[in-house]
């Protein structure tokens, strides 16, 4: 009986260490990567920044940005935007490493508050 119940903790924990993880994914893309990204986000009537969302399976999460030419804009930073704001912004906003270090922490926290 004691084995059969010190695999069921450990299946537990496994199950609220994962959903925590998952839960701080969620919340540093939404939180950091979403936010940083819309400030170097090709701006003029901001509908490219208001379309930015994250979608998230498991602990595989992205950035996506849903109108017609947020590709094109997204791959072409030889184009000259205004007030600073850049091509290829997602993926330059991933590379950060303050950024990542923000999601890694906000993974942490989740884990820490659930365990």
């Amino acid at each position: 009986m004691r084995i059969i119940s010190s695999i069921r903790e450990g299946l537990n924990i496994e199950k609220k260490f994962k959903k925590a993880a998952e839960k701080g994914l969620w919340r540093g893309m939404e939180g950091v990567v979403l936010t940083e990204a819309n400030k170097l986000v090709p701006h003029d009537e901001g509908t490219l920044e208001k379309s930015g969302f994250i979608d998230a399976k498991g602990l595989v999460a992205a950035v996506s940005y849903d109108t017609p030419y947020a590709i094109r804009l997204h791959e072409h930073p030889e184009y000259n935007f205004r007030g600073g704001r850049e091509g290829k912004w997602v993926e330059k906003t991933i590379k950060r490493k303050d950024v990542q270090d923000k999601v890694l922490e906000a993974i942490a926290q989740e884990i820490r508050k659930e365990l």
